[in-house]
């Protein structure tokens, strides 16, 4: 086997797995348990801000379990929204990779398609 074969190879191995480690997309994931705890916590808020309104002074200490809720729901969705940003930060350091080995390999040139 030739060397030029061997790194070609190499360089094949590697374009599969950095494939198989941006098909996970883990950002999504991080992102859409954000958004979900974001909403849900800002509908609790609104309900215990309901709550609150409503109610008299002295029955308000009810509404103390509801603030602690949101509270633990919006930082939740903070942390998951950093997670995302991490791991969207890491893709896209694997997207550029995988976007060289394919110009390595000359998998997007068109000439190298074409018979000869």
């Amino acid at each position: 086997m030739s060397p030029d074969n061997l790194t070609q190879s190499d360089a094949q191995r590697q374009l599969e797995q950095v494939q198989g480690e941006l098909a996970a997309r883990r950002s999504t994931l991080h992102f859409a348990h954000a958004a979900v705890s974001l909403v849900v916590g800002l509908l609790l808020a609104g309900a215990t801000g309901k709550f609150f309104w409503d109610m008299p002074e002295e029955k308000q200490l009810f509404g103390l379990p509801g603030v602690a809720a949101i509270a633990v729901l919006l930082v939740y969705a903070a942390v998951r929204y950093r997670r995302g940003m991490q791991a969207l930060d890491s893709e896209l350091s694997r997207f550029e990779t995988l976007k060289a080995l394919r110009r390595e390999l000359r998998l997007d040139d068109p000439s190298a398609l074409l018979p000869r």
